[in-house]
Formats: C-alpha cells, structure tokens, sequence
C-alpha cells in the first residue's frame, strides 16, 4: 500500500557561507537538481527503498538534469561544467538517496569517463551521447568474488582468438550490472596486463544476475557480471590504457563525487533532526532546549561544515588539476564517516521515530553503511593516506 506522501522541506546548510565561492553556474545546477529530488525522487524513495527496488524510471530524468558525466565535454554529451559542479550534482543526489547518486556515479565517473579517456574517438562517439542521454545504462566490473579491496589480484582474463578476445570471470558487487547495455570491464590479457574492454549485453556467454537481500542500497540495482567464453571484438578495447592505473582513476573520479555526495545524505539527517527538535515537545519544552540536544545539533554542523570545506578545498584542486588520489581517498573517507555518525546521532534525537520510513533517517544510515565499504573501504582509504605520508606500503 503505498504510503502518504509527505513534503521535502529541505533548504541546505551552510554555516561558513561557502555559496560566496561558487558561481551562478554552480548555483543553478544546485537549485535543478534539488528541485528535480523534491519533486520525483523525495516523494517515492522510502516506498522503493521499502520493497527494495530500483525506480529505473529516473534514469532518464537524471540525464534530463545533467547528472550524467557533468564535468565531460559537451561535445561527447556531457555538461561542460568543472569539477565542483559535479560535485554539488553529486551532493544534492544523495541528499535524496545514497542509491540514486550511485546510479549517477556509476554512468558518469566509471563508465563514460574510462571511455572518454582511455576510448577510441569511435568509441566516444558511439557511446558516450547515449549514455550522456540515459538511451544506455552502463556498468563497471572490477572487483571480484575473491578480490575487492586487492583488484590486482582478479582472475577475469581474455586470450587472444584472431579478430577478438575470449572472455572469462566474474564480477561481483556491480551497481546496475542487471540492467545496464553495456559493461567497462577489467581483465587480464595473456601477458599478465590489466585492459579495459567494452562488452555490450546480449553477446553470447554473458549474463548479470542481480543480488537480493540487501539490508542497504536498496533502491539500487546491484548484481554481478559473469563471462562464459565471451567473445569481444578487438575493436572494444580501450586503446589508451593498460595496467591498474586504468580503473584506478575512473574510482578516484567516483571517490571524488562520494567526498561530496555523502555530505547530501548528512545534511539530510541533520535538518531532519533539527527541525524534528525545535517541534517535538517533551517535559513541556522543545527537545532542542536541552543541552545534549543541542550538544548533539552542534557538533552535527561542526563536522559537516569541516567535510563541506574539505569538499570545496578539494574542488579548487581538482578544477587547477592538483587533486591527488590521496587527497581524494582522504576527502571520501572522512567526508562518509562525518555524514554515517551524524545519521546514527540524528536518529537518537528522533528516538523510536528516527527507526521508522516516516522520517530519511534509517534509511541513510544503512546507505552510508555501504557508501563506507564501496569505492574503497573505510581501512584502505586509511592505509592510502598512511602510504602517502610515510612511503612505506602498509596493504599486504
């Protein structure tokens, strides 16, 4: 039964008046995508996320708003724009759902940008207008039943067979696999080298069976690719890149957008439960009169508004070319834990109510549980930062 729709009240924080540094372009990408969520997204989200289904409908209304590949060149579809409009795209998504802004992850950062970086000028221009458009949904296989956090490891490998490559693995945690047109997958050829390929759904020996019983993402579509002597076109590989340093900086571009996406999804929590405060009344008085409520809204907005200056800071770098991907593993881990520990505290100023699908509370603290272990878990981005300041490996 479909549930009383209640109205988005959300107007966004900023306490240390970063809207001075952004432009008009940044403000009104802001205000398109915010409204888009209080209009399709807010009204609809706990109900699927309830039923644990995707609402593959906005797909398109996504591209419609330019979510897809925002900082690409228009001339391949994308939006022109720099580094921290992308960002702010990303920030506003997950202010609706952790899932949504993961689907616009996926398409812009792992699957339009490998192509338009490492692709073949054919390549880009078969692809990336439609998938810029929403005509096609892509995914990105990478990780593996034994190697997450250890991609190097994968077993997903392609011999040579003349005109093509034989195809076999399997992928798994892959956002979108089930319904995407096409996969950016990563294997190792005969001589040991990681290569990007393009694998279009429907060859013969490919499938993508979708993954049930998730307690998180759950209005995400998420399952796994699996290769079955594939055979792939040379033509599909992505000519400019071979080794690691391929999927390795489409996932400092989608860690990038996580830095800023997961600050949407505790700001969410935070006005949610400020507002709640200032109304609820207990022992004749607001819930926001006492002290370790306020303790509570206070250090909320201390630590989002470090995370929103580490966000900026980290777009002025990115838009100079400065950003490094150990400045980004630090922006995407800190920046994730700030937004999860203001979701579990929001949810105790809600008490009982905070558990419950009237209120966004519960629904993003098990997003950001996931949104913590995805892109890089929460202890390798620690150890990436460790490696950088002390040069010394600390990951086997």
């Amino acid at each position: 039964m479909a549930k009383k729709q209640k109205t988005d009240l959300y107007q966004g924080h900023d306490y240390y008046l970063l809207d001075e540094f952004l432009t008009s372009e940044h403000k009104l990408a802001r205000e398109a995508v915010r409204d888009w969520v209080k209009q399709e997204v807010s009204p609809i989200i706990e109900e699927y996320s309830e039923r644990a289904d995707c609402p593959q409908h906005l797909f398109k209304g996504l591209a419609e708003v330019g979510a897809y590949g925002p900082s690409l060149p228009v001339e391949y579809g994308g939006g022109g724009m720099d580094e921290i409009a992308y960002g702010i795209i990303m920030q506003e998504l997950e202010r609706g759902d952790s899932g949504i802004r993961s689907m616009a992850s996926v398409q812009g950062s792992l699957v339009m940008y490998p192509i338009y970086k490492f692709g073949s000028e054919d390549q880009k221009r078969k692809y990336l207008p439609k998938l810029a458009k929403g005509e096609f949904i892509g995914c990105f296989g990478l990780t593996e039943p034994d190697h997450g956090s250890n991609p190097g490891g994968m077993t997903t490998n392609v011999r040579d067979d003349g005109d093509a490559y034989i195809l076999n693995g399997a992928k798994l945690w892959i956002t979108n696999s089930p319904v995407a047109d096409i996969a950016v997958v990563w294997a190792k050829n005969e001589d040991g080298k990681i290569i990007g390929l393009i694998v279009e759904k429907g060859l013969k020996g490919y499938s993508a069976p979708e993954i049930h019983g998730k307690w998180s993402l759950r209005a995400s579509i998420t399952g796994e690719l699996v290769f079955d002597n594939v055979r792939v076109p040379k033509s599909m590989v992505l000519p400019g890149v071979q080794g690691l340093k391929g999927p390795l900086s489409c996932l400092s571009k989608a860690r990038y957008g996580i830095a800023w996406g997961a600050i949407g999804a505790g700001l969410d929590c935070y006005d949610t439960a400020l507002r709640y405060a200032k109304e609820r009344i207990q022992f004749g008085k607001p819930l926001a009169a006492f002290q370790l409520t306020q303790k509570k809204l206070a250090e909320m907005i201390t630590e989002l508004t470090k995370a929103q200056l580490m966000a900026w800071r980290l777009g002025t770098l990115a838009n100079n070319g400065q950003a490094t991907p150990a400045q980004i593993s630090m922006a995407k881990r800190n920046n994730v834990y700030t937004s999860l520990v203001v979701a579990r505290e929001s949810r105790q100023i809600l008490g009982g109510m905070g558990i419950t699908n009237e209120y966004p509370i519960m629904r993003h603290m098990n997003n950001l549980e996931t949104v913590l272990t995805y892109e890089g878990t929460h202890d390798i981005h620690l150890l990436i930062t460790g490696h950088d300041i002390t040069g010394i490996s600390a990951f086997e």
